[in-house]
């Protein structure tokens, strides 16, 4: 009998010790949501907690910038322009962005389509009635609210970024005194352009932090804004999201499991550009700096670089690799919402959007590993294919060792790999069975190419520049490289032609963004924006070779095909001036287009237009763009 009391009083004792842990299992599981590997955090005191614990330096206050006040919008022609209706047919033919993923338009600060540009410029909105070319004229300018950055086009919707900062007050916990907190903020301005001589603006979507990039897909819009945590005393300001003057939409706020260095909110946002009444979907999360945003027509994938004590199962902890390493999170999106799904997480970092790749489900990526062993400084290459559950299923590593990545374009079940120390490698990589992705040759000629395109199946053309060995041993960067390279025989790739414009310092938009290499295979139709550095002898010197420099703005055309390699058209000039710095030059060309057989160069002084089958200029419009607004050297747009 006595034993039997004994086993019943364990027996209850564990039942009650049971509940107090399943009870306090449900409370930790009711306060802390998780969404598929990420946790949701329970409160704003429980964030404040986290980032407190965890962020390096306790507290960032990257939110406090202050900057003057946004300025009213108003249309600032002097008379109102005709209406829209009476204008000339529209090209039969037009280029678009030059965009990744087709489908996915991507932000810029210029679009067209096909009769009208519409253009930032400075602080305004421009819409020029640019075909017919002769005729060309600016219909409407338009003074955006902050500093405008990027704009989408949907058909008669018009859709423009733009950042600058606002004032709250807030009352701090504990206080009876509001204080004033300075936040950048993203305004996403909707227009109606119906009529292009006055836009109207109808809807304006309000998310705190800086525009960090977009996408457009359909009718519908998303973008990602970002912002260092904002602290007020001990009291932190969480992300916003707000439409019109409608109270704000604070979204949930999610973080990842593994533990990173330094945190900042990412604010992933979604609506459309029709319904102007819609509320947007939204979710925000602590991530890490060195954010990557690449999306196709169905995912949207976020990438950015953990550094942070953790390690991969299997990696010793002084290995490289275990502490440069990629999280990737994977989004769903369809009309407007966005749905996690899954997170995966690979050695080394990415380049830019160009490692990233969606086919066929599989996510595909290019990384680069850069860090330190007890042996000495390690550097090399990888790629890997990821299912849709972001788990790895092909790896391919250990590619140039001593080397990085360059350059990465991925077409179909192939992968165009450009790393570079001394010499530039062109690697062609087979991803036709994506669990075992192999090396199928490679090509070694100098210079580099910082941007690739595909001409067709068989061929790719390259951006970058020429490259010499100097006196001392050492690598000296030539002028600007073009290059168009034969991958038919996918094991032996061999150079086409090769094209070098300009001395040392020749630099070109297409280096640091595609959308600005304008190539229609159809047309035989590529440019290039080109700052080309030239040499002007010095005859009156009493040094023999003495020569100066001079830089040149415009723009090259060339036609190109496999049989005759790179056929200079002609160029377009928009400036020719003494010794400069290329870079921050009002007159460098940024983007080109065309409509029919006019060539449209865009610099952030003029559009000039030229004839593309005699390269005749035809007009040159002049941008409200005024330079001595923006006096540090780097203008935005």
């Amino acid at each position: 009998m006595r034993n039997w009391k004994l086993v019943a009083a364990v027996a209850l004792g564990c039942l009650v010790i049971a509940a107090i842990i399943g009870t306090a299992l449900a409370s930790e599981d009711a306060g802390e949501e998780t969404w598929g590997d990420l946790r949701k955090f329970a409160s704003k005191e429980e964030i404040e907690a986290f980032l407190k614990e965890h962020a390096q330096g306790g507290r960032s206050d990257g939110g406090y910038t202050w900057a003057p006040g946004a300025t009213r919008q108003e249309n600032v022609m002097d008379a109102p322009a005709p209406a829209a209706t009476s204008a000339p047919t529209a090209a039969r033919d037009y280029s678009t962005t030059n965009v990744q993923v087709q489908g996915v338009d991507e932000a810029d600060f210029l679009k067209n389509d096909g009769k009208y540009i519409y253009i930032i410029s400075g602080e305004t909105l421009a819409i020029l009635e640019a075909f017919p070319a002769e005729d060309a004229r600016i219909l409407s300018e338009t003074r955006i609210d902050g500093r405008p950055t990027a704009l989408f086009l949907a058909g008669d919707r018009l859709v423009v970024f733009a950042t600058g900062t606002e004032e709250q007050m807030t009352t701090p916990e504990g206080s009876v005194t509001p204080v004033p907190v300075w936040r950048t903020v993203t305004h996403a301005y909707v227009y109606d352009v119906g009529d292009r001589g006055d836009p109207e603006r109808v809807r304006t979507l309000t998310f705190t932090g800086d525009y960090y990039d977009a996408r457009l897909i359909g009718d519908y819009v998303y973008t990602l804004t970002r912002e260092s945590p904002v602290w007020m005393q001990d009291e932190i300001a969480l992300p916003e999201v707000r439409t019109g003057s409608a109270p704000p939409l604070r979204p949930d706020v999610y973080r990842p499991e593994s533990p990173l260095q330094n945190y900042v909110f990412y604010t992933a946002s979604a609506f459309s550009v029709r319904n102007d009444s819609g509320t947007p979907d939204a979710e925000t999360f602590l991530l890490g700096y060195d954010t990557t945003l690449f999306a196709s027509q169905k995912n949207l994938y976020i990438g950015y670089r953990n550094t942070g004590p953790a390690y991969f199962s299997g990696t010793p902890p002084d290995s490289a690799g275990a502490r440069d390493r990629t999280i990737i999170h994977r989004f769903a999106i369809e009309r407007g919402q966005i749905d996690y799904k899954a997170m995966g997480e690979i050695p080394g970092h990415l380049l830019n959007q160009f490692s990233l790749d969606e086919y066929a489900g599989n996510l595909r990526v290019a990384t680069t590993i850069e860090g330190w062993t007890r042996e000495g400084t390690l550097q090399y290459n990888n790629v890997y294919v990821l299912d849709p559950e972001m788990e790895t299923i092909g790896t391919l590593e250990h590619i140039a060792p001593d080397e990085r990545i360059y350059a990465a374009r991925f077409v179909g079940d192939r992968l165009y790999l450009v790393t570079f120390k001394r010499i530039d490698p062109l690697f062609v990589i087979d991803l036709s069975d994506p669990k075992h992705p192999g090396i199928l040759g490679k090509l070694k000629i100098p210079g580099y190419s910082d941007y690739l395109h595909p001409y067709d199946a068989d061929h790719i053309i390259g951006v970058g520049k020429e490259t010499s060995e100097n006196a001392w041993g050492g690598v000296s960067v030539e002028g600007l490289k073009i290059a168009l390279f034969d991958v038919s025989d996918v094991n032996n790739p061999v150079p086409v032609d090769t094209v070098v414009i300009g001395e040392a310092g020749t630099d070109s938009e297409a280096l640091r963004d595609h959308k600005a290499f304008l190539f229609v295979k159809e047309k035989d139709l590529l440019v290039i924006p080109v700052s080309e550095v030239k040499r002007v002898e010095n005859p009156s010197s009493s040094y023999p070779g003495s020569y100066s420099t001079t830089t040149w703005q415009g723009a090259y055309a060339y036609s190109v095909n496999p049989e005759e390699g790179f056929t200079l058209k002609g160029t377009v000039a928009h400036a020719e001036r003494g010794p400069s710095y290329s870079w921050n030059s009002p007159d460098a060309v940024r983007r080109s287009l065309f409509m029919d057989d006019t060539l449209y160069t865009v610099s952030q002084r003029s559009v000039v237009m030229t004839n593309l089958d005699d390269g005749s200029r035809i007009n040159e419009v002049f941008l409200p763009y005024r330079w001595e607004a923006y006096p540090t050297p780097y203008p935005v747009w």
